[in-house]
């Protein structure tokens, strides 16, 4: 745009040379309007760069809408579990002691299983914990206890499980650790 400018200053040096220059009224107003049309350039220029950052910052904004969403869906679904999964832990104890062939029982551990594929389908992980390292992150010591079997350290039994939805801990495993 700046090139334009310069060929027209060209021209109109040109044409100003071979015009009279008379009262120089022409000349006044032609420098008014390069002063008015770079005023303009400016301004546009200004307004772009606003404009630019504008968009920005409202990209920004959606992102951050979005991880805030994400990360309230993930705290309400972890708040939903914590209030559901003892009804599991009931479960899971029930069919621990069934006696064997009971029809209601086999019915008490079809339940259990859909209630483990619906946990399963929202990207609730149970914590392995029996064998492992203890980890303070994933699992809580409810004793400590001497063990031939498991290296000091470890984990001997899990009393309770513990529930993970993807890096975030639901619920800690209640673990017995070997001294």
């Amino acid at each position: 745009m700046t090139e334009e400018m310069d060929k027209q200053e060209e021209q109109g040096q040109a044409s100003d040379e071979t015009m009279p220059n008379g009262e120089g009224q022409p000349s006044d107003e032609r420098e008014a309007l390069i002063q008015q049309l770079k005023e303009a350039e400016s301004k546009v220029v200004e307004y772009k760069d606003g404009w630019a950052r504008t968009q920005a910052d409202f990209q920004n904004f959606r992102k951050r809408v979005e991880r805030d969403n994400e990360a309230f869906k993930a705290s309400t679904k972890g708040d939903i579990l914590k209030k559901v999964l003892p009804v599991l832990d009931d479960l899971e104890r029930a069919l621990q002691n069934r006696p064997a062939d009971d029809a209601w029982a086999n019915g008490i551990e079809l339940v259990a299983r859909k209630f483990q594929n619906i946990l399963d389908m929202e990207g609730v992980k149970r914590i392995e914990a029996k064998g492992v390292a203890f980890d303070p992150n994933f699992h809580e010591a409810i004793s400590h206890e001497p063990s031939d079997e498991v290296e000091s350290g470890h984990v001997i039994d899990v009393v309770q499980n513990g529930y993970v939805i993807g890096e975030r801990v639901v619920r800690p495993a209640l673990v017995r650790v070997a001294q």
